[in-house]
């Protein structure tokens, strides 16, 4: 018998059949959409859509991968559900206690989790307008507000944020360098954003293109996780070690940080090969160096071949990352150079869905590939006249 204070959660419009119906917060997110490789007619071009190192991989990378189903590991056994050796390497390298390391698939992995864990319904997780799309899904996914504090011209600005602060704030996101538009916090700007933070604020700083930062650009953010018990830094092996098919990200702080994040994380989250991969990419530093070297060269030049065009629009925007984000305001317009760019065999990225319709943002590549989109980008912009 049917108990009759049962009451169905909802009905479809089919008829009265009975369907589950998702959380409004989980109904409002708009998927991510990654970076294209393909044109409309499904060709194959140069991809310089999602900030892949167009170096490749590492050698040592690379043979430790291909080696995981012989001396690495055994595919049929469940990967180290702890990741300990390549928690140990990234311990060594950057003098943190493995103790204070939780890895994830990839940093996005992380970034959802350290939502999850300190914001809910009732809360408001903080992000820069064009920050990172990641953080307004990580933001619904655990039934938070958005708060979205405005830019300074595509940047964020320390004092911009901390208006955005209330009695609701729970987490902060930071990317830096930004993505998708290459900004940076100098060090002072972001001990001051954190200083000015109330304790009980998870200030998150993804550190996703950090490595691509000079040496004497430290944002000082690993000190601050290593300090303080409310800072927790995120990076990823996607960007300049050239693991992004592997998913292997990492994240540091205070031990109740990295303890609750442990707590919610997938079990067995890191493969076999993403973990030998990784952890042979970390003694590998003379491919990282060189991989810094070859994109702050060729996105300098790229940055003045593109600055060159400002009497046509076009102006790029100061980048630390690995790409470059251009701001279209004369006859062309980002919407035809993404697509006159296609047409020449190059996939960009263009990001209307971000706000952001005036701006195409492209990966750096090799020397040539870049030469070609300047040439591209000159004879579009001249043709618009």
């Amino acid at each position: 018998m049917a108990d009759p204070e049962f009451q169905p959660a909802a009905e479809s419009s089919i008829g009265s059949r009975l369907r589950p119906v998702a959380k409004d917060w989980i109904a409002a997110i708009h998927p991510y959409v990654p970076g294209k490789s393909t044109g409309v007619d499904g060709q194959k071009l140069i991809k310089l859509s999602a900030n892949e190192n167009p170096l490749g991989t590492s050698a040592l990378a690379l043979a430790a991968r291909i080696g995981t189903g012989g001396g690495a590991g055994d595919p049929a056994r469940y990967p180290d559900p702890e990741s300990h050796a390549l928690r140990a390497g990234l311990g060594a390298l950057h003098g943190i206690d493995p103790a204070r390391i939780v890895m994830g698939t990839g940093s996005d992995e992380l970034l959802n989790l350290a939502a999850q864990a300190f914001a809910g319904p009732g809360d408001d997780v903080l992000f820069v307008r064009y920050g990172f799309s990641v953080y307004e899904i990580a933001a619904r996914r655990c039934g938070a507000t958005p708060v979205i504090a405005p830019d300074i011209d595509y940047a964020a600005d320390v004092d911009v944020l901390l208006g955005c602060v209330t009695a609701r704030t729970c987490v902060v996101f930071i990317a830096n360098p930004n993505n998708p538009t290459g900004s940076y916090l100098p060090r002072a700007d972001l001990a001051r954003l954190h200083s000015a933070l109330p304790g009980n604020v998870l200030l998150v700083v993804d550190q996703a293109y950090a490595e691509y930062l000079d040496a004497d650009a430290d944002d000082g953010a690993l000190a601050l996780a290593l300090n303080t018990d409310n800072v927790l830094v995120t990076r990823t092996f996607s960007k300049i070690y050239g693991l992004a098919g592997e998913r292997v990200g990492w994240a540091t702080g205070a031990p109740e940080l990295i303890d609750m994040l442990n707590r919610i994380r997938g079990p067995f989250n890191l493969t076999l090969t993403g973990q030998a991969a990784a952890l042979a990419a970390l003694q590998d530093q003379a491919f990282v160096e060189s991989s810094r070297v070859h994109n702050h060269a060729e996105r300098t030049r790229f940055a003045a071949a593109v600055a060159a065009l400002g009497n046509h629009g076009l102006r790029p925007l100061p980048s630390e990352a690995n790409f470059v984000l251009i701001e279209f305001s004369g006859a062309l317009t980002a919407e035809a150079a993404y697509k006159g760019l296609m047409d020449d065999g190059f996939i960009t990225r263009w990001l209307p869905g971000q706000g952001l319709p005036q701006c195409l943002r492209i990966t750096i590549g090799t020397a040539s590939e870049m030469d070609r989109v300047a040439a591209v980008l000159r004879n579009l912009a001249e043709a618009a006249r």
